[in-house]
């Protein structure tokens, strides 16, 4: 052996030293993140803080009041993208269908839905309705908004999903003898719903914000409560600022279990 390969470190030395480098340049970058992140999110809370005259009593207050809104907010937002995956699902089948009359009343529910404002609908939905006899609360009228129009756009998520299992699949379980709905619940739906998940969730993050919508029918969540303690305080936009804030964070958290979601429906993948 030469001098020179004697004074080589061992291998397992040199991959040890990789580690520790690479440790040190996440640990750098997430330094730098979190600075970035503490310096441009303090310099806008203290424009706000001064521009809304916002004072602690305030927030210590009517904190407590807005915060109540949040789990309305986020029961409307459940059971509504519960409502738009179902209905996301049979408009994709419709799409799909080559029944004519199927595949028209989903091209049309698509079509009126997605060229017409979320907020006309909710209008349409919780005052037109009633002109025809049908009476629908404000709290059940502001889900069914919500997942009718969440579920026109995901219809074309869930049909490009479908359409994405490869055809060679539904091939192999008809091969088996499988008939076409068992081959199509058993081999083809689960595929397609592990591949439009992260769709899925990032309209969930989407439809928390837009559900700040359904407060013009008096649905009393976060921005009802904020709007209407910040007006009988006359602090309208400090009472706003936490509103916001709370948005912030309720999508934030989210998009957290949303990335552990898809990093765990990945690992197959991997």
């Amino acid at each position: 052996m030469t001098a020179a390969a004697e004074s080589m470190p061992p291998r397992a030395q040199v991959l040890d030293d990789i580690i520790a480098a690479q440790r040190r340049r996440r640990r750098w970058f997430r330094g730098q993140f979190i600075l970035v992140w503490v310096v441009l999110v303090g310099i806008i809370g203290a424009f706000l803080w001064s521009a809304g005259h916002v004072s602690w009593d305030f927030i210590v207050k009517t904190g407590p009041y807005i915060l109540q809104g949040a789990g309305i907010t986020i029961l409307v937002s459940l059971v509504a993208i519960v409502l738009a995956i179902g209905l996301a699902l049979l408009g994709a089948l419709g799409r799909l269908s080559t029944n004519a009359i199927f595949n028209s009343l989903a091209s049309l529910y698509v079509s009126l839905v997605r060229g017409t404002p979320l907020l006309v609908q909710i209008y349409f939905i919780f005052f037109a309705l009633p002109f025809a006899g049908i009476i629908i609360d404000s709290i059940p009228a502001g889900i069914i908004a919500l997942g009718f129009n969440y579920g026109a756009y995901m219809t074309e998520i869930f049909r490009a999903g479908i359409q994405a299992v490869p055809r060679s699949q539904h091939e192999a379980a008809q091969s088996l003898g499988m008939p076409e709905r068992l081959a199509f619940r058993r081999i083809v739906l689960p595929q397609a719903v592990r591949i439009v998940i992260p769709a899925i969730g990032n309209d969930f993050v989407a439809m928390i914000k837009d559900s700040a919508l359904i407060s013009t029918i008096a649905v009393q969540e976060l921005l009802w409560r904020a709007q209407r303690i910040g007006r009988s305080e006359h602090q309208v936009l400090a009472s706003i600022g936490i509103a916001a804030l709370v948005y912030w964070v309720l999508t934030i958290i989210f998009s957290f279990f949303q990335e552990k979601l898809e990093k765990r429906m990945a690992r197959g993948d991997r």
